[in-house]
Order: C-alpha cells, then sequence, then structure tokens
C-alpha cells in the first residue's frame, strides 16, 4: 500500500498528468472547435466537411514514429527532447493560426492545421513513449489512466472553454490563449523526471524495421494482435452511433448534451483513475477480464434504456456507467499494449498498437447504422455487448499459453 502511495504521488506521475493535458489540448482547435470558427466565417459545409482530413496525421503517426527511436535531441533526453520540439511547434503553430483569416485563405488554414495535427501526433508518440519508459509494469495502469485524465481536461478547455472565449473575445485571441496554454506542457517536458538511459537504434533502417521483428519473433505475436484488435470492438461500435440513439428516443440535443458533460465526462475520467488504482492489486490480466465483463454490461444498459424509452435518470445511468466502465477498461486496455512494448522502440511499437485501434473504429463502425436499422436498437447493443466475448475468449488463449503474465 504505501509504494502504492509513493507512486500515485510521485513527480513522474504529476508530469504524465500534466503532459496528458498537454496532449488533448490541440486535438478539437483543429477539429471541432476550428469548424466552429469555419462557420463563423461563412464558410460552406462542404468545405468544412472536408477538414476531416485534417486528422489524418493521428492515424498514420507509426510511420514517422521510428525516427523519434532513432535520434536523441542534443539537450532533456530521448523522449522529453522530443516532447519540448513538437510543444513548440505547437505553440508557433497555434500562435499563427490565431492570424489566419479563414474567410480568405481557408486552404492556407486547412494546410496550417495539417502542420498543428502532424505536431500534436508527434507529441502523442513521444509522451506514450515516455509513459512506458519511466513506469514500472505495475504503474503502467495508473500512469496511462491519468494521462487521459489530462488529456480529456485538455478537451474540454479547447472547447467548452475556448467557446465562451470566442464569444467575448473573437476567434484571433481565442487561439492565441490557448497556444499560450501550451507553455504548461513545456513545463512539464522541462521539470519530468528524466527516461533511464536506453540505447537507441544504431541505424534508422533498424528503428525501422527492428521494432517488428522484435515484436513478430514472440511466440503468439498474431494472436496478441488479434486481441488489441477485438478486446473494444462492441464498446466502440455502441458509442459511434449512441447519439443517433437518444435522438431516436426523443432526447433533446441539450438534454444530451448536458448529461454527457456533467455524468459522462466525470464517469470517464473517475473509471480511468480507478480502473488504474485496481490494477495496482488485480494486475493486468484479471484487470483486463473484469473491466472487459464490466464494459459488456454497461453496453447492455443500452438496450435496457432502449426497451424503457425516454427517461433522464435512466439516461444519467446508463451515460454514467458507460463512461465509467469504458475509463476502466481503457487504463487496462492501455497498460497492456504498453507492457508489451521494448523500450528501445517504445516510440514505433505503441504508435502501430494505437493505430490497429483506429483500424478497427473505421472497419468495424462503418457498418453499424446497417445493424441498427435492421435488427433494431435493443438487439443491436445485445450484440454489442455480445462481441465482448471473442476478445475473452482470446484474452483466456493469452494467458494459457503463457503469452500473458502479469
Amino acid at each position: 500500500m504505501k509504494s502504492m502511495i509513493r507512486s500515485v504521488l510521485s513527480a513522474r506521475m504529476l508530469a504524465i498528468g500534466v503532459m496528458g493535458f498537454s496532449s488533448g489540448l490541440p486535438l478539437l482547435l483543429i477539429g471541432a472547435t476550428l469548424k466552429a470558427w469555419l462557420h463563423d466565417e461563412g464558410i460552406d459545409l462542404t468545405t468544412i466537411g472536408l477538414f476531416a482530413f485534417v486528422g489524418l496525421p493521428y492515424t498514420l503517426k507509426f510511420v514517422w514514429a521510428p525516427v523519434m527511436d532513432r535520434f536523441v535531441p542534443p539537450f532533456l533526453d530521448r523522449r522529453r527532447g522530443w516532447m519540448l520540439i513538437w510543444q513548440i511547434g505547437l505553440l508557433v503553430g497555434l500562435a499563427a493560426m490565431a492570424w489566419m483569416h479563414p474567410a480568405v485563405h481557408s486552404w492556407w488554414v486547412a494546410g496550417l492545421a495539417v502542420l498543428i495535427a502532424f505536431f500534436s501526433a508527434s507529441q502523442d508518440i513521444v509522451i506514450d513513449a515516455y509513459k512506458r519508459d519511466v513506469l514500472s509494469d505495475e504503474e503502467l495502469g495508473f500512469g496511462f489512466s491519468l494521462g487521459i485524465a489530462g488529456y480529456r481536461i485538455g478537451m474540454l478547455i479547447a472547447s467548452a472553454g475556448a467557446l465562451p472565449l470566442a464569444d467575448a473575445w473573437g476567434w484571433h485571441s481565442t487561439y492565441l490563449v490557448m497556444a499560450s496554454v501550451m507553455i504548461i506542457g513545456m513545463f512539464a517536458a522541462l521539470l519530468a523526471p528524466p527516461v533511464d538511459t536506453i540505447q537507441p537504434p544504431l541505424t534508422l533502417r533498424s528503428a525501422v524495421i527492428d521494432p517488428f521483428l522484435q515484436f513478430f519473433s514472440r511466440s503468439g505475436a498474431w494472436t496478441i494482435l488479434l486481441f488489441i484488435l477485438l478486446y473494444k470492438v462492441g464498446d466502440q461500435m455502441a458509442t459511434d452511433i449512441v447519439n443517433l440513439f437518444y435522438l431516436e428516443l426523443g432526447f433533446s440535443k441539450t438534454q444530451i448534451g448536458l448529461i454527457a458533460k456533467i455524468f459522462g465526462f466525470s464517469a470517464m475520467i473517475g473509471g480511468g483513475l480507478l480502473g488504474g488504482l485496481l490494477l495496482f492489486k488485480l494486475g493486468i490480466y484479471r484487470s483486463l477480464w473484469i473491466f472487459g465483463l464490466f464494459q459488456a454490461v454497461s453496453t447492455l444498459a443500452f438496450s435496457v434504456l432502449a426497451h424503457t424509452g425516454f427517461s433522464l435518470s435512466m439516461l444519467a445511468g446508463v451515460v454514467t456507467l458507460e463512461n465509467l466502465a469504458s475509463g476502466m477498461a481503457g487504463a487496462s486496455y492501455a497498460a497492456y499494449m504498453a507492457s508489451l512494448c521494448d523500450k528501445r522502440y517504445t516510440a514505433t511499437q505503441y504508435a502501430l498498437f494505437s493505430s490497429l485501434i483506429g483500424v478497427t473504429r473505421v472497419v468495424f463502425v462503418s457498418g453499424t447504422g446497417y445493424m441498427a436499422k435492421h435488427l433494431g436498437w435493443e438487439n443491436f447493443f445485445v450484440v454489442c455487448a455480445l462481441l465482448a466475448i471473442p476478445g475473452l475468449l482470446l484474452l483466456m488463449r493469452l494467458r494459457q499459453k503463457l503469452w500473458l503474465m502479469v
């Protein structure tokens, strides 16, 4: 218990929480918040829709991640040095965005947004690598959940914080303020405990190839990848289309937004932190099992709501349950993926694993509308809950074959 308390209250945990904030801040400033600015400038909806491609660097970050494994900046260390470089890029990029005029230079705005997305995705790569390198296996769950909590707060500042500022001061001043907030992350990079010295790959070629050779040389590598793909697929499918479900039940957008922000946001952060703390006691394997089952039960709660119909109290309960379960399962899931990484190649391997999650979301989620239409909402959510079974069966196999020891 004392060692757990020391870990939770350590300087590296504080730094990881602040790094998470720095990681979450840029996402909506080139996403939903930027689209709100474009709308205010009178940009047509077709052009605004094309700005979805701005997020492409987040799905391709494994491509340049080897550079951050191979090369060490001439200051700080391999992880914190790169972190500071990308944070300076984000500060400059967001400040430059403040001087843009979207109504006149919409494509220049798009180009700058892609560049900011590249800096942001690169920062994500190195922050994830830092967490794996600086934390012990027992600390991974709480460390990653703390980073996710900071990430969510950063997103909240970039949306619920930026929009009122834009009303009061205008968009140009708002983006200058948001750019200045990036300084918080820079302080975290400068003051965070250094990472233990690990010999990086000797060549860029080895930084690109060796992470894959090292992973696929393991017994059960393909089973591990399949588990990563399937563990959260049912939850992803259910939550992707859930707002349409709420609207069809008769809830207003205001009711959905308020309940999601008040109950969903706090439950997601609380679930992640609780899951991270329980990981200290349960270990990764038992946590994946227990939280995975809890996640399936929370998905079934949507089916109960579909049967019950319009009820604000039921909506609040379902949103709370789902976000709590998702936060807990996410903590164990992130900890497991991090535990798979060789510290020489953490940036590349973790970027690959996180990109696989994006592939799952695109492939499986694309058919949710068709399924909901033909199955009905109750049956659709039952199917989503049952989709937890393949992942849990693979988890049993990983344990039986001694491919998951913790």
